[in-house]
């Protein structure tokens, strides 16, 4: 299992939002492409970056801090998401040296469009589903989608992702501590990679979410700026596993 550090970026500040509440936020450092050194010198492999400000209004807004990271930490793989929801942008972000991109709200609002992404681009799509209970919130969190969360994963499950972001809207933000039973259900339910996201908290976390052995990855965030767990401990701890 990958432990992935992440950016949520808004107003090209290195940010975490409190359930997805933009007016709740919190600021943690002014310079995005230094955290993403930090965090390759820890040992990361991978880095998950969010354009909070695109996945707002539609399009991607961050590209300057984008390319910053990708040009200051050309080792660690990159996954980036926040308001790509046409082919243009997709293609902008890919050509930056970013790995994959996460895309949510308009796959989820159009299967036909997702299909027709990941064959252009293969393997480098990651479909994000945010959820409240099993119910899957789109644009931002703030508007429900009428489909089930596990009735989404089953339509997709054919699709050349390169992975399904599962985040618990509940856990996110609060650091009380990931829905380990609901990841590990999806993840046994699918043959693409799950990661956990929301709520991972503390080394025992990181833990539970290994010990299940169907859980690609845990995407962990505001733990790691108020120091729960530091990313070198986790790493750890999931290569002693």
């Amino acid at each position: 299992m990958y432990v992935i550090p992440a950016i949520d970026l808004l107003g090209r500040r290195c940010v975490r939002l409190v359930q997805g509440e933009y007016h709740r936020y919190i600021n943690y450092e002014d310079d995005p492409a230094k955290k993403a050194r930090e965090f390759a010198d820890a040992g990361s492999q991978w880095l998950h970056v969010i354009d909070l400000d695109g996945a707002r209004v539609g399009k991607c807004v961050n590209t300057d801090a984008i390319r910053a990271i990708a040009e200051e930490v050309k080792g660690l793989k990159i996954q980036v998401g926040g308001g790509l929801r046409d082919r243009e942008s997709i293609a902008k972000i890919l050509e930056m040296g970013v790995e994959r991109v996460i895309v949510g709200t308009k796959a989820v609002d159009d299967a036909a469009w997702l299909k027709e992404m990941t064959e252009e681009f293969a393997g480098k799509i990651v479909l994000s589903l945010d959820a409240r209970g099993s119910k899957i919130a789109t644009h931002g969190w703030k508007k429900d989608h009428p489909q089930e969360l596990q009735e989404m994963v089953d339509d997709v499950s054919k699709l050349d992702l390169a992975a399904i972001i599962y985040t618990d809207i509940n856990k996110d933000g609060m650091l009380a501590g990931p829905n380990v039973e609901r990841t590990k259900s999806l993840a046994e339910s699918v043959k693409l990679p799950v990661i956990a996201a929301g709520g991972v908290t503390t080394i025992d976390d990181i833990k539970k979410l290994s010990a299940t052995g169907v859980i690609a990855a845990a995407i962990v965030g505001r733990a790691l700026y108020e120091g729960t767990m530091t990313l070198a401990d986790a790493i750890k701890v999931v290569k002693d596993a």
